[in-house]
């Protein structure tokens, strides 16, 4: 453990050499290219990388307690030739490591895939609406967080909450509203369920005949796939915020994490995900739908402290979870969620590094079974161009019945 913790010190020494050399404190975010005069037809491309070296005790012998991680590449693309219309366009690959990699970068582990891909419509001044494959989810903050300005490490898992079940890596297809009444914000959705979800691909089963073979009286999150499209197949969302301080921008639906001392934001939510019958129960010898709904409330604060240059950023939320009766997969289970997170921008020179501790806490109860998952972490970022040039450090503990796994990451973005 020692010596990895001074390969990883090490490494931080060398990251911060190099990443002083990038970028400035000004840095403005993205190249935009402008297509008239006036610069209202344009488009602007967004690229960033994040490498992580992860160590942890929690692995068989045979395995090594030291690896490396590409957690994200991305690469975002938005455009207008006129200010009625925009599309976006983002593709990348999440979490790529020696494990699926593939020899020449093809095949079923291939990581590469389009994240977002819509066209939107301004109807009125301050109301769009749009449809494709996106991000304007419901539910909380977290569930529409942007990956490029975590206060922490990286977002709560459990936030995501539809990943994989109704979604495509937390994205949907359909169509989407957007806008605001003064100071409230608004994004609603009607979507396409997925039809192979997480539990098609890995708990839902076929005897030799074709005939389903899973477990009675077991919830599955797959009532899309066995119910059929016409009771199953539509999903809907929405998340609202009333902003009492600074307004923040709704142009894309990334919700940022944190403003590193240069907003006062007080936002205060409420969000929701329906799926009727996305669920689905074996009662006997005979398939059940079951709704899913899932609610939270929640509260962003994120402001300077005086001249100091110093900061804090705080985010809570409570969230309400009904996957179908006694549902338990992977993170995800009908039960309920506390989760927070505050971070301290330490004073500085805003024209050098500066470094920001933080903590986070989540507790998720199941009605599945008697114990919480409970999450810490306890990290600190070190900025030198705001969050396009970040070195993050985190410990990470979790523990879920007998299990107690404890993990150290240290983390390099660097976004353009």
């Amino acid at each position: 453990m020692r010596k990895t913790l001074f390969i990883m010190a090490g490494f931080l020494f060398a990251s911060c050499h190099f990443l002083f050399a990038q970028g400035s404190p000004d840095y403005t975010g993205g190249l935009k290219v402008k297509l008239d005069e006036e610069g209202k037809k344009y488009f602007r491309i967004i690229s960033w990388a994040q490498v992580q070296a992860a160590y942890s005790d929690d692995v068989p012998d045979e395995s090594s307690k030291l690896n490396f991680n590409l957690r994200r590449a991305r690469v975002l693309m938005y455009a207008q030739i006129n200010e009625k219309f925009l599309i976006l366009t983002h593709f990348g690959l999440n979490s790529l490591n020696a494990s699926n990699m593939t020899p020449v970068g093809t095949g079923n582990n291939s990581q590469l895939f389009f994240h977002d891909i819509w066209a939107q419509y301004n109807i009125a001044k301050n109301h769009t609406i749009g449809g494709g494959l996106h991000y304007f989810n419901g539910i909380s903050r977290l569930n529409n967080q942007s990956t490029l300005n975590f206060l922490t490490l990286d977002n709560n898992r459990q936030s995501w909450s539809t990943l994989g079940l109704s979604d495509q890596f937390a994205r949907h297809i359909g169509i989407f509203a957007k806008g605001k009444f003064g100071r409230l914000q608004y994004r609603v959705a009607v979507n396409d369920a997925i039809t192979n979800s997480l539990d098609v691909q890995n708990r839902v089963a076929y005897d030799g005949d074709g005939n389903l073979d899973i477990a009675e009286n077991t919830t599955y999150y797959a009532g899309r796939k066995l119910l059929g499209t016409k009771d199953a197949g539509k999903a809907y969302s929405g998340y609202f915020d009333y902003n009492f301080f600074d307004q923040e921008s709704n142009f894309l639906p990334f919700k940022v994490g944190s403003y590193v001392g240069t907003k006062k934001v007080f936002n205060v939510g409420a969000g929701f995900f329906l799926h009727p019958n996305g669920a689905v129960r074996m009662e006997g010898t005979e398939l059940a739908g079951e709704d899913v709904a899932i609610f939270a409330v929640d509260a962003f604060y994120d402001a300077p402290l005086g001249e100091s240059g110093s900061a804090i950023t705080a985010y809570a939320t409570f969230q309400s979870n009904d996957y179908g009766e006694n549902y338990l997969f992977s993170a995800y289970g009908t039960g309920s969620m506390v989760y927070g997170h505050f971070g301290f921008l330490i004073p500085g020179d805003k024209t050098k590094a500066r470094f920001q501790p933080y903590v986070s806490y989540a507790s998720n109860s199941y009605d599945a079974v008697d114990d919480n998952r409970n999450i810490l972490g306890i990290g600190a970022n070190a900025y030198f161009s705001g969050h396009n040039s970040k070195l993050t450090l985190e410990y990470k503990n979790q523990k879920f019945g007998d299990s107690n796994v404890g993990s150290v990451t240290l983390q390099a973005m660097i976004y353009l």
